[in-house]
Order: structure tokens, then sequence, then C-alpha cells
């Protein structure tokens, strides 16, 4: 039996009967309305901005839209490429002929943004419920493309990306680079802002000791047990050479407790 979107959807924590599928066509400009449309070239943010606009008739968009949208761009008169998982916060304005939405970009199925191929057997339609979706075939899911490894003082990630970094194919780069340090990192809970400051010494790579924060969030650290690990944020705040002494590491994560507070302010008990 040929793979459909609706498994997909529901592995991504996503209910088919509470979500929007869309398709956008590349179109320089609507002869409609005159608004600028979106080409092979555009950005991320161009997407996201013709995203959020849409028609204040209700026969071409929904008067109360769902809180997921599932974004295609269409490719072939037939197909369609996931551009990315969208959450809609609502309306924020109105005039009569358009609408904005306040949507962001979600981290629902991030892993297949660029890569999912589905048939879209219904070319002059451009959106539909979830459920309608669920039933079309997946064509295809692309290799995904190597991220180039950032550098390490450009590294902010949040527990789901971390995640990511630690298990897909396009973040190989960035598990050999964390493999090949040891390391001062920081955990912000940015729920209430409280820092972590922990080690990755002699014993860990900064890879393996994030990897055990990837899997159960805490790390077995017992500061960290029972928050929630999706309010994390990782970042690292020195990198050493494998061969530095234990006791060189230990000195500077004790200097950044001290000047960061965290014994006292934040979620580091020694």
């Amino acid at each position: 039996m040929p793979l459909t979107l609706g498994p997909l959807l529901l592995d991504a924590g996503i209910d088919h009967a509470t979500a929007l599928v869309m398709r956008h066509a590349y179109v320089r400009e609507h002869e409609d309305s005159g608004l600028q449309g979106i080409h092979a070239d555009s950005t991320d943010a161009e997407i996201l901005q013709y995203t959020r606009t849409q028609s204040s008739d209700t026969r071409r968009f929904p008067l109360d839209p769902p809180r997921v949208w599932v974004v295609f761009i269409r490719e072939g008169g037939d197909q369609a490429r996931l551009w990315s998982v969208v959450e809609n916060r609502g309306e924020v304005a109105s005039d009569g002929i358009l609408r904005t939405f306040d949507v962001v970009q979600s981290e629902h199925m991030a892993d297949l943004r660029g890569r999912l191929v589905i048939g879209w057997k219904s070319p002059r339609t451009w959106r539909m419920s979830g459920t309608a979706a669920a039933k079309y075939p997946v064509m295809g899911i692309a290799d995904a493309e190597p991220i180039p490894f950032p550098g390490f003082d450009r590294l902010v990630l949040s527990h789901a990306q971390l995640q990511a970094v630690m298990r897909e194919h396009r973040y190989a780069a960035w598990r050999t680079a964390l493999a090949s340090v040891l390391g001062i990192y920081l955990i912000t809970d940015t729920s209430d802002g409280r820092h972590y400051v922990g080690k990755a010494d002699g014993e860990e790579s900064v890879r393996q000791r994030w990897s055990a924060y990837a899997t159960n969030g805490h790390g077995g650290n017992v500061e960290l047990r029972g928050l929630d690990p999706s309010n994390f944020r990782f970042s690292l705040l020195r990198v050493f050479d494998p061969a530095t002494p234990k006791r060189d590491i230990e000195l500077a994560e004790s200097h950044f407790k001290e000047a960061l507070g965290t014994r006292r302010h934040g979620l580091n008990r020694n």
C-alpha cells in the first residue's frame, strides 16, 4: 500500500481534523489584487509574509482557520513540495478585502522541509482540510541537504533543535565538530531565565554530553529533573582541546558559575 501524507502528519503530532493544508504557486503578482506573489528565489521570510495574508472572502479562506497550517509549494502540475508548517496565532488585521494573521514557523515536520513531495491531484485547489490532504500520495522524500556548522560561538539550540542535530544526517558536520572538543556549556530555562552551567571534560566530549540531554532532557542532572526541556536553550561558553587537563576545565566551569550567579540565582547546586 503506497505511503500517503496522513501517517507523516500523525507522526509529527498533527491531527488531520484540526489542520489546514495549502499549496502556494509561483506568481510574481496576483492579477486580482495586485499583491506581490512568490517566486523561486523568495526567502523564507517572504514566503511567511505571503502566507500570513489571506482573502477576507470566506469562500476563498475559512472564517475561523485552524491553528496548524501545512504549507507546500507547487512543483509541476500535479505535485507539491513541503515548505514548512506554521502556527496560526490569530487574525491581527483586516481591511475587508485582505486579512492578516500572526503566523510563525513551527518545528513540526522540520526534518522534512524541502524534502517531502506529495501528489496534488486537484491542480485548481490551493487549500484543503488536513483530512482531505491526508489521502494524497507521497511521491518522494529527498536526501537532506547538509547544513554547514556555524561555529562554536554561534550555537544557540532549542531542545527540539538539539535532538535534530543529534539525529539527522544533515547535521553530520555538527556532530563531528562537537565530538572534537571539550567545553563549558550553558543551559537557559526560557520560562524563567535561570541558567545552568555544565561541563564536558576528559570523560565526555560536548557531543556525548549533549546527546544525553537530547535523549532525556536532563542529562542526568538532578537540578534539571522535573523541568520542561522544551524551554531549554543550549549554548557554549568556552571550548577546549581534548588534551586540556581536567583541572583547567573545572576551574573554567567554576568561574562561569560565579560570573553568572548560577549557584545562588540559577540551577546549579554546587
